[in-house]
């Protein structure tokens, strides 16, 4: 039996790919590679280039291997962009799912795990978030991702297919052996954006607003390695397949660090100068989001190691170091 891993040529779904087939599981990734890379995909892996929106192709990839579990990672995911393209959104993630779970359900496939945010929330009425808080997405991006989630709820009242939804926080870090690693174009995560200034293929770091209501001013994330979170895909496909019922589990470190704090401690790990400057607020950034992972831990057993803010930096930096122009597509 196979694993079905959708935007398996992308970031975390690369990641994913390497540890499942490191656990001895057989592997199929299917990618449009709008975003992802081919490079990234394992050697072990078997690869279907396509778009989860064409019915007729997901068919042919159910009918020719044999798979009980899917992995979605296949969504865009920059909240700017959804803003200025809500149905570009609606219709890549939101039509792409409802087409995934009509093939699953007649391929007889019941087990799905699901890659959710917390942009689901929306602004927080309290820090630490639970799974239990109000879900009020306040960007397309984060109301695309809670429709999936309802897509699947109520796929499974009617056909049984049982669901794990993660809903991440911020992820970061690389594999450790710097195989493979983060590479968006154009980028728009915190710790790429730090390490491509400490390489000098940026003047500078843009720091948005210093005037948030925290310690320094500047926003506050909670972290987690990309190692760590796939960890926990792993984990929660176990959960499923030893009968787990349908859950929702956040992904975080429990802890929040500073915009500043995160630039400090990537000049403590590269030993650069990575000059910063103070820009405007960005519409909809929320001053603190930490998660609470409580019920990751109590229910499927996930004890993140590497989740470290100088961890996470470290193994990004040997990344990036080593692949400054990332996996050398032109972007």
């Amino acid at each position: 039996m196979s694993v079905l891993v959708l935007g398996g040529a992308g970031y975390i779904g690369s990641h994913a790919v390497y540890q499942l087939v490191e656990q001895g599981e057989e592997v199929v990734v299917i990618d449009s590679l709008e975003t992802g890379h081919r490079e990234a995909i394992h050697p072990k892996a078997t690869f279907y280039e396509g778009d989860i929106r064409e019915i007729d192709f997901l068919r042919s990839v159910f009918k020719k291997e044999t798979i009980d579990a899917v992995i979605h990672f296949a969504a865009n995911s920059l909240v700017g962009e959804s803003v200025e393209k809500p149905l570009k959104y609606f219709d890549n993630n939101v039509y792409g799912t409802q087409v995934l779970l009509q093939a699953m359900v007649e391929a007889d496939v019941k087990h799905i795990i699901f890659s959710s945010t917390a942009a689901t929330y929306g602004e927080p009425e309290s820090v630490p978030i639970t799974e239990t808080m109000p879900t009020n997405p306040t960007s397309p991006y984060g109301e695309t991702k809670l429709i999936m989630e309802k897509l699947m709820k109520w796929t499974e009242q009617a056909h049984d297919v049982k669901f794990v939804s993660l809903r991440y926080f911020n992820v970061a870090g690389a594999k450790e052996t710097s195989e493979i690693g983060e590479d968006h174009r154009p980028e728009s995560h915190l710790v790429p954006i730090i390490l491509q200034t400490a390489l000098g293929q940026r003047s500078h770091i843009t720091i948005f607003g210093d005037d948030y209501d925290t310690e320094d001013g500047t926003c506050i994330r909670d972290y987690v390695h990309v190692e760590d979170l796939v960890q926990a895909h792993l984990l929660a496909l176990d959960y499923l397949r030893k009968g787990g019922k349908s859950n929702i589990f956040n992904l975080g470190s429990n802890e929040g660090f500073s915009v500043k704090e995160m630039i400090e401690t990537a000049r403590e790990v590269t030993g650069k100068e990575i000059p910063a400057q103070i820009g405007k607020r960005r519409a909809g950034d929320p001053s603190v989001l930490i998660a609470s992972s409580d019920k990751a831990k109590s229910v499927l057993g996930w004890n993140p190691t590497r989740t470290s803010v100088k961890q996470i930096i470290q193994d990004a930096w040997n990344w990036h170091s080593s692949h400054p122009d990332g996996y050398g597509k032109e972007g």
